[in-house]
């Protein structure tokens, strides 16, 4: 379930070409995240990773996963090509080998007062630490089957903003984090931080589909964002991180 990426000082949950499904320090690291007081555009924001990075005397490769901001949700052969764009820079800092990336991701659509173009929100890397507290990061996920089919072949309850809808939408999103959790051997219990990215009043559900299993044990930030692809209603991600700072 998980692959060991050295020269990141991490290991990943393999999913996608554009992102894994979360990553976590090993032994003798510790995950920081560094969120940007402003949005940054995708090159500003990559040139400011990599300044910050080796500020911290840690190689490119230390970064393990970012949090993206878009102007507004993706068709699906839009975020193909857009994704096919974010991954030169990994390649050329020596994460994506054309095949497997071991950077998570969340990138979400804020739906009052959007950036102009893709930016960055936030990022995170592996630095050293004596720590024997492990530090993870779970990518944003979306209430998406896995498979090869289309977007609208996979999303659960598609089109489908009935309470019941939302609420299969809501149980599928909090499932799906808790077995990438459970893939690092995680718990909602290990977090320090749960997020959730949604347009819509998913209130009705908190308790029983969020709190009851332990997912907002600290809280739980609701960005008002849309997922980042059209028709996708509902999504979260998650980490446990003792150092964050705000630049």
């Amino acid at each position: 379930m998980t692959r060991d990426f050295p020269a990141g000082n991490y290991r990943f949950i393999p999913a996608v070409f554009q992102y894994s499904s979360g990553a976590a320090a090993d032994s003798g690291f510790e995950i920081e995240r560094v969120r940007f007081d402003r949005l940054l555009s995708l090159a500003e924001g990559f040139a400011q990773v990599a300044k910050y990075i080796r500020s911290a005397g840690r190689p490119l490769t230390s970064f393990c996963a970012c949090e993206l901001r878009s102007p507004a949700a993706f068709t699906e052969d839009g975020f193909r090509i857009f994704n096919a764009h974010y991954v030169k820079t990994l390649a050329e800092w020596g994460l994506f080998d054309g095949v497997v990336n071991p950077v998570a991701r969340s990138n979400v659509c804020p739906e009052i007062d959007p950036p102009v173009e893709p930016s960055f929100y936030a990022f995170s890397f592996t630095r050293p630490s004596q720590s024997r507290t492990p530090t993870f990061v779970i990518a944003g996920g979306a209430e998406l089957r896995d498979g090869s089919g289309s977007y609208a072949e996979r999303t659960v309850r598609y089109r489908d903003l009935s309470p019941n809808g939302l609420k299969e939408k809501v149980r599928f999103t909090v499932g799906s984090m808790e077995s990438r959790l459970g893939a690092f051997g995680f718990g909602w219990k290990d977090t320090t931080a749960v997020q959730a990215y949604s347009v819509h009043d998913f209130h009705p559900v908190i308790s029983d589909e969020l709190v009851r299993r332990g997912a907002a044990r600290f809280g739980l930030t609701w960005h008002f964002a849309r997922p980042p692809v059209i028709d996708l209603e509902y999504e979260m991600d998650c980490r446990r991180v003792m150092r964050e700072m705000v630049v």
